[in-house]
Parts: C-alpha cells; sequence; structure tokens
C-alpha cells in the first residue's frame, strides 16, 4: 500500500512555496489518495486564494468557504509558535510536513528570536504535543536547509537545531516516526538570484554578485518534493535525506542570463550570514552518510537512534556546491529544461520573463 493512502495529512507553513507545490502533488495521488490534506499557516489571504484555486477555481461562494472542512483539501488558521494552535491541529493528523519557517536570512539576522520562536520553538511544540497528548501520529518531516549545516547565519543555526529536536524525538515519541529533509537552492524560489538577476536585468543593471567565487546547488520545487517523497517512502526514524543535484557557478548563472544585453555585472562584497558555498554535507556527517537511490542518506547521531544494520559510509569529505560545478553547456541546458517552471514563478512575483 502507498504510504499516504487514505491518511490525514497536515502541512505547517502549508501556503509558502514548498507548500503549495507539496499540495500540487499529494492531490495527484502518487503517494496513494489522502483521506485529508490539511494546509496550516497564518495568512488568511493566502490560504483564501489556495482554496479558490484548488477546489477546481470555482467562484468564491459561501459552499467554497463554509464548506471548508467537508473538502479532501482543508485550510486551518494557526500557529506553529502556539502550543495550544499546533496541539489541536495534530489531532486530526497521521503524517505530518513542518514546512513553516522564517526562512529569509537576512530577516533572522535582524529578528534572530523570532527565528528561534519559529523554527526551533515550534518543532518543539510539534513534538511535545505528539509526546504529552500519545498522538498516533505516523511520521514527521521536518524540512531543513542547507543552511543548517556548519551554520554561519540565525536561519542555519535555527534550522540546525529544528533537525537535533526532530531526531531526538524519536526518543521521546518511540511511536512515530520523525524524518528530515535538507536541500540548497531552489530554483526562481523568493530571495534566491535567478529572480533577483531577472529584476536587475529589467531594471538595466548591473547584475550585482558577492563574489566571484560562489556557487550553489540548483534543484527545482518539484525536485525538493521529491525529496521529501523518497523520504516519507524508505527514511528510517532520524534520517536526513540529501538530493544529489548539480551545481553552478553564480557568475555563470548571470552570464547566461545576461545574454547579449548590455548588463554590466558588479562584485559587492559577503553579505553578513552569506556563505560562499552551500554544504549539504559536512566533514562530520560524512562517516555516517549512506547512498539510497538518488540520495545521500545522513545516519541520526544518536546511536540509540541509529539502525543497528548502518552500511558503511559513502562519502570521503563534505558535500558542496563547490565540487563539480556545471560549465556553461550543461547549465544552459539544466535552465531551459526548467523555463517554463522560473517563468511561472516570476510571473506569480510580478516579474515575466523576457
Amino acid at each position: 500500500m502507498q504510504p499516504l493512502e487514505n491518511k490525514r495529512v497536515l502541512i505547517t507553513g502549508g501556503t509558502g512555496s514548498l507548500g503549495q507545490v507539496l499540495v500540487r502533488r499529494l492531490l495527484t495521488g502518487e503517494l496513494g489518495t489522502p483521506r485529508k490534506i490539511i494546509v496550516l499557516s497564518r495568512d488568511e489571504a493566502k490560504q483564501h486564494a489556495m482554496r479558490v484555486e484548488y477546489l477546481h477555481k470555482r467562484a468564491v461562494t459561501d459552499e467554497v468557504i463554509y464548506r471548508n472542512f467537508q473538502q479532501l483539501l482543508a485550510f486551518r488558521i494557526g500557529d506553529v509558535r502556539d502550543f495550544h494552535s499546533i496541539a489541536s491541529a495534530l489531532r486530526d493528523a497521521d503524517v505530518v510536513f513542518n514546512a513553516a519557517a522564517l526562512k529569509q536570512v537576512p530577516t533572522c539576522e535582524y529578528f534572530p528570536f523570532e527565528a528561534v520562536m519559529t523554527n526551533i520553538g515550534g518543532p518543539e511544540n510539534i513534538v511535545r504535543a505528539i509526546q504529552e497528548h500519545s498522538l498516533p501520529i505516523e511520521t514527521v518531516v521536518g524540512v531543513s536547509t542547507d543552511k543548517a549545516c556548519k551554520p554561519v547565519n540565525v536561519m542555519g543555526m535555527t534550522k540546525a537545531i529544528q533537525e537535533r529536536v526532530f531526531i531526538q524525538a524519536n526518543m521521546r515519541c518511540p511511536g512515530t516516526r520523525f524524518i528530515a529533509v535538507r536541500y540548497g537552492n531552489v530554483l526562481a524560489s523568493r530571495g534566491s538570484v535567478i529572480p533577483l538577476f531577472h529584476d536587475q536585468i529589467r531594471s538595466g543593471g548591473p547584475i550585482t554578485i558577492t563574489t566571484s567565487e560562489m556557487t550553489r546547488f540548483l534543484l527545482s520545487l518539484d525536485q525538493a518534493v521529491d525529496t521529501i517523497f523518497a523520504a516519507v517512502r524508505d527514511a528510517r526514524r532520524g534520517e536526513t535525506y540529501i538530493p544529489r543535484v548539480p551545481s553552478a557557478n553564480v557568475t555563470d548563472i548571470a552570464a547566461l542570463l545576461i545574454g547579449d544585453r548590455p548588463i554590466q555585472t558588479t562584485i559587492t562584497g559577503i553579505r553578513p550570514g552569506e556563505k560562499v558555498h552551500e554544504i549539504l554535507v559536512s566533514e562530520e556527517e560524512c562517516h555516517r552518510t549512506i547512498a539510497r537511490d538518488a540520495y545521500y542518506v545522513i545516519q541520526p547521531i544518536l546511536p540509540e537512534v541509529r539502525a543497528a544494520d548502518e552500511k558503511i559510509a559513502t562519502l570521503k569529505g563534505e558535500y558542496s556546491s563547490a565540487d563539480g560545478t556545471m560549465d556553461r553547456v550543461a547549465l544552459t541546458a539544466l535552465l531551459r529544461q526548467h523555463r517554463l517552471m522560473i517563468e511561472d514563478a516570476l510571473f506569480e512575483q510580478g516579474e515575466m520573463l523576457r
């Protein structure tokens, strides 16, 4: 049987970029047809927009709004930072995807405790609710980021602790499988380089690059969801799934987007909390990282959670975006492959690709 067949699925932060793609993929039934999909978030405007879109683009009527909880896809106002809010939502769930996060690096630097309350307090509230109320949750998936690996900014630090909270939760809640996924830069997501570069090109330049040495992993939102689904299917308790994806030099991305336009590039210097390279597996983690299908899998740091039949480690060092970057031919092919997805994302942000 498929892992989500007839399951009640809760997505925290489900109105975000990842949450919306995750909902779309869940509705296809590729992991089985859920009994219910519940989107939990604080943003009623985004919830309303999603409700209207997913309910067959029907007109906004009382039936659409007030029959919310009779639909396969339901929406719930709530906040992972509030224990009673998340505890109530968890009572109606079998599987939880925790996508709620403060994820903009500058925002987290200027409001660090807000990041702590969402990125650490939220996961702890999920675990505490399951433990204290003996909730029969089957699986909790924590969505993390490359910035959690060897973190140098508040966003990464808080996400790193989220990972550890969920790993240790396997001891606190033995009836629930807590797992995680960690991935890098998502093509055309809010705050990533491609929307920024397009905006700068439309304005006549210059394109700003913090350092000519900078590299980034490149994956689509669908590949991020692929990683989540692979973890749901195959991950053991406490494991973290890492997609094996290509990387590129940011200067090459800028050059290909500029093309033959008379646009200059400017080196501005590293911003606070910014890394030159994305790292998905650290030197410490590589010794307990194995290959499984198209993914690297980090075994849990706690020996009490780790599986007894652990395999031999695959990596000999860290897994960095600086390793084996694509040349411009391969990068061009990748950008063309994802062109429609990039255009759709830019259109949603009011920036049509030219």
